[in-house]
């Protein structure tokens, strides 16, 4: 993910920024494998440079710690859209859970038709709730089709999704809409 020119590495291997060494080389093997331009089925030159120039900082001791200092004041920059201080418990709770969620999507899509996907820790981070919070949710809203998730674990919004925010314009699940990561002019 791009915010004027700043890349989270994190999110593009699809790892915590908590994650050791270890893991970041096991998952950086699967998705070059994966991404790979020779392979075939799933090759991808433009997702594999991505995934190597996210390993060679983050696999690199003084490099990490430089880019976790940017990355700390990036993520930092970023609204919240759900504040979990002022969550409801219970379905009226959920509910509201499942509408910050929607809303989410629905402004990735928006301002990034050509990559609307958000993984599992940009969810967190943005909605200010521990996946395990988001779990019930996000299983009711892909059983009824509002969301989907891809093969890489990433969410994004369907026209059901839509149509359900749609249908609950007054049930506006944040205190103040903003816009996440408008689109950089090209």
């Amino acid at each position: 993910m791009e915010k004027q020119g700043f890349v989270d590495h994190y999110e593009v291997l699809q790892i915590s920024p908590n994650a050791q060494d270890e893991t970041i080389q096991r998952v950086y093997r699967l998705l070059a494998q994966h991404y790979h331009p020779d392979n075939k089925e799933t090759g991808n030159q433009e997702l594999f440079e991505q995934v190597l120039n996210a390993y060679r900082v983050l696999s690199d001791p003084e490099r990490r710690a430089a880019y976790d200092v940017e990355y700390r004041v990036a993520v930092g920059n970023r609204w919240k859209i759900f504040d979990q201080s002022t969550a409801i418990q219970g379905l009226d709770g959920e509910k509201r859970k499942r509408l910050g969620i929607l809303t989410l999507l629905c402004t990735k899509r928006m301002n990034e038709p050509h990559n609307p996907h958000v993984t599992l820790i940009e969810m967190e981070q943005l909605l200010g709730c521990p996946r395990e919070h988001l779990e019930f949710s996000l299983w009711y809203l892909r059983e009824t089709g509002r969301i989907q998730r891809g093969d890489s674990g990433r969410y994004l919004l369907t026209a059901k999704g839509l149509e359900t925010l749609e249908e609950n314009p007054g049930e506006e699940p944040i205190s103040q809409f903003r816009m996440l990561n408008p689109p950089v002019s090209r």
